[in-house]
């Protein structure tokens, strides 16, 4: 009896934590240069794979700037709404396969992310390779 409930409250902790280490969620960026915090992304998941979307652009003076640098659909779009992170797919501990739009840049690069703990993010956007690339850790909003 003792047995069968220890598995039970083992298997719904397991069911717990593994809810709450989740990279769907909402995530603040920073900028490279100054460190300071950039904008609020949205990750979420949609037909299995995994998407980021701008939902918050915290410096006030940048709220209403455009994707003047990308490319088709995004060209011109406001980036406050676009869709940065795009058809990433679940890879053992890590989603790949996807892509990262630098809306500053206009550039599309290959990107990965994987969960740090909880609360953080490694973001790691590149060009052919992955160790010819940045990563960027983001932090959770609560």
């Amino acid at each position: 009896m003792i047995r069968t409930i220890f598995t039970f409250v083992m298997i719904a902790f397991m069911g717990i934590m593994s809810a709450s280490a989740q990279v769907t969620g909402k995530w603040k960026t920073f900028d490279d240069e100054t460190g300071e915090a950039k904008s609020i992304v949205q990750i979420y998941e949609e037909n299995g794979k995994v998407y980021g979307k701008v939902i918050e652009i915290l410096n006030p003076a940048k709220k209403d700037k455009k994707c003047q640098n990308c490319k088709g659909a995004d060209k011109d779009k406001p980036i406050l709404g676009l869709v940065i992170i795009k058809g990433l797919t679940k890879d053992g501990d890590e989603y790949t396969d996807g892509d990262i739009l630098d809306p500053n840049k206009g550039k599309l690069y290959s990107c990965t992310i994987k969960l740090e703990g909880k609360d953080k993010l490694n973001v790691r956007g590149y060009m052919g390779i992955s160790l010819l690339g940045r990563t960027q850790t983001w932090i959770r909003v609560k």
